[in-house]
């Protein structure tokens, strides 16, 4: 540990860093001023009016965040320099925490033993624990963690080395769970790789990862960049190719405005088990939630702790092997973002926690963001309708005793030119990385440049078709929140995840109806806005055939297309290999197990 982490001294953030800060905020700046100056241009014709500034402020506010997350993507475009660590001899000793909480022991304890066999294949005499954290709450579930936690043990020959535990009391979800390991056992190991139950880690980024850490006395947590795999629905597929494709790049940009004030994202990462033990105490919020209570999105909390006691904490997107899955349809997506939305906004109340580094609050404001934006852009349209409805008859004689009219300016030009500049900043990031791709040859693991540009363009009819919902989801997150609803900790749902037109049409029912009433409204009292409110108003009409159509099996083949399926990693293969032997029918007479598949 440096001498700067024992005194919980703030290094300055590099320089490179400062400057992608000063022009990501300068673009995005200048992107939302000149929006709000363009909207005012076309809003002054018949004159201005209180709504019209108050629909100024909303796009101002809207465009400055739609504009930073391009500035993210545009950004990473640059590259970023990253030294591999030296291949010298591990001395640290590693555990790999995989928090369980009612999964289906044999398709997770079966990423253990294909992890377990992929480090000792490639681990390079690294000493490498693995520790399953079960947060399990029915007990049928945890009676079946404990006979194939056995069977883990006695397939792959891991005794000593494969942990199991059960907390009694899943006092603050994952993070209590953590926090109670770090606590009770952390001092026998010096470093620990948190996954989430869904993870997978190849053994050769394991130990990259581990060196890394030896290479950097001071880095108190190294983030990877994990992959979405084994998606099969259409939407699933279209959010798999975007993590492969897409993610990289947005994340070199993240790494280059954050420099040693990084992310951590709950997973798929490796921090320093005294760092974390010494800073990483989460409080127990005063009240009751959603605001109060045990805090949910713990990881950026965590990450900010580290920084504020003088750790660095760093994102390296270079590492390959670092996966994980994901929703399959965009009901489980709403139900897994609603918990993030209530952590997002739960940050509120950590604004003012000192000592802080300033980045770290501007973290906080940004996660805020991401959820509360939508509000702003429904409010954008409900004023616009509103706007519609109070405009008066132009006045053609302004002037007394004028014999000839003067008719206003046509300005349809400065509002096709607006609503143009907002969808290039969603279109142009990713059509640029399809450009950098093709020219640096990075499209052909995406089978390449015209498949890469096939996957993006259908990506950005798929998103811009799912945009409605995904903003009617979200809004109503926010809105139970702000209203005192607790979203709790549901479950993930994995595997199957197709939906029926009635199942969708169940979990959409309000964004149908306020689609409809939304399209009428408009229709009755701004008839010249209906052609603008399309885009918005007819998915949410057909929100039950979108959900349910996207979340069916995609058939074809040439689309999105990502590096892990044109070549599926080693432990991917060793896991589904494991899954099929303990999942086939007994034969009589013992079976020896194969030991390729563990080591």
């Amino acid at each position: 540990m440096s001498a700067r982490a024992r005194r919980g001294e703030h290094a300055p953030a590099p320089m490179g860093a400062r400057l992608a800060r000063i022009c990501a905020l300068a673009l995005a700046g200048l992107a939302g001023l000149g929006a709000t100056a363009l909207f005012l241009q076309f809003g002054a014709v018949d004159g201005l009016q209180g709504i019209d500034l108050l629909r100024a402020a909303l796009i101002l506010i809207s465009t400055l965040w739609l504009a930073w997350g391009a500035a993210s993507g545009l950004t990473g475009l640059f590259p970023r320099r990253i030294e591999p660590a030296p291949k010298t001899a591990i001395r640290a000793r590693t555990v790999v925490l995989v928090p369980v909480y009612n999964e289906d022991p044999v398709i997770t304890f079966a990423r253990v033993a294909a992890m377990l066999g992929s480090v000792d294949r490639k681990a390079e005499g690294a000493l490498i624990d693995f520790a399953i954290l079960s947060d399990t709450r029915d007990d049928k579930i945890a009676a079946r963690e404990r006979i194939w936690f056995d069977r883990l043990v006695r397939d792959t020959g891991g005794e000593g080395r494969l942990f199991y535990r059960r907390r009694v009391n899943n006092a603050g979800k994952k993070a209590g769970n953590i926090e109670e390991f770090i606590r009770t056992s952390g001092a026998a190991w010096d470093l620990a790789v948190i996954l989430d139950a869904d993870s997978l880690m190849e053994g050769p980024t394991i130990t990259e990862m581990i060196r890394r850490m030896e290479a950097s006395p001071n880095l108190g947590l190294l983030q990877t960049l994990p992959k979405v795999v084994r998606a099969q629905s259409r939407f699933g597929r279209a959010m798999q190719f975007s993590a492969s494709f897409y993610s990289p790049v947005f994340a070199r940009g993240l790494a280059h405005m954050q420099g040693r004030t990084g992310p951590f994202w709950g997973h798929n990462a490796i921090v320093r088990i005294r760092a974390f033990a010494e800073c990483c105490g989460l409080p127990q919020l005063s009240g009751k939630p959603p605001f109060g209570g045990h805090i949910l999105s713990h990881d950026y909390v965590e990450a900010a702790l580290l920084a504020r006691g003088g750790w660095e904490v760093r994102l390296d997107e270079d590492m390959e092997g670092s996966f994980e899955e994901g929703p399959e349809n965009i009901i489980d997506h709403a139900k897994r973002d609603r918990r993030w939305c209530q952590g997002n906004l739960q940050h509120a109340r950590l604004l003012g926690t000192p000592r802080l580094r300033p980045w770290s609050r501007f973290v906080f404001v940004q996660g805020i963001m991401a959820y509360v934006a939508p509000l702003f852009w429904g409010g954008f349209l409900m004023a616009s309708i509103a706007d519609a409805m109070v405009q008066h008859q132009p006045d053609y004689f302004p002037e007394p005793y004028q014999l000839f009219p003067v008719f206003p300016s046509d300005q349809t030009t400065k509002a096709i030119g607006l609503a143009i500049g907002i969808f290039g900043l969603l279109v142009l990031p990713k059509l640029l990385i399809v450009l950098q791709a093709a020219l640096t040859g990075r499209a052909s693991r995406f089978g390449g440049a015209a498949s890469a540009l096939r996957s993006t363009l259908a990506e950005l009819a798929l998103s811009s078709l799912i945009a409605p919902l995904m903003l009617m989801y979200q809004s109503r997150s926010v809105i139970q929140v702000l209203l005192g609803r607790d979203g709790g900790w549901p479950p993930n749902n994995r595997g199957d995840g197709r939906l029926t037109l009635g199942e969708a049409a169940a979990a959409s029912r309000f964004i149908v109806a306020t689609g409809v009433l939304g399209l009428f409204a408009t229709w009755h009292l701004a008839p010249a806005l209906v052609p603008w409110m399309l885009p918005v108003g007819l998915p949410m009409v057909i929100a039950p055939v979108i959900i349910s159509w996207t979340s069916q099996p995609l058939a074809s083949g040439r689309l999105f297309r990502t590096p892990a399926e044109m070549r599926v990693p080693d432990v991917l293969s060793a896991h589904d290999s494991i899954v099929a032997l303990w999942t086939e029918p007994p034969m009589s007479g013992p079976i020896a197990p194969s030991g390729d598949l563990y080591a």
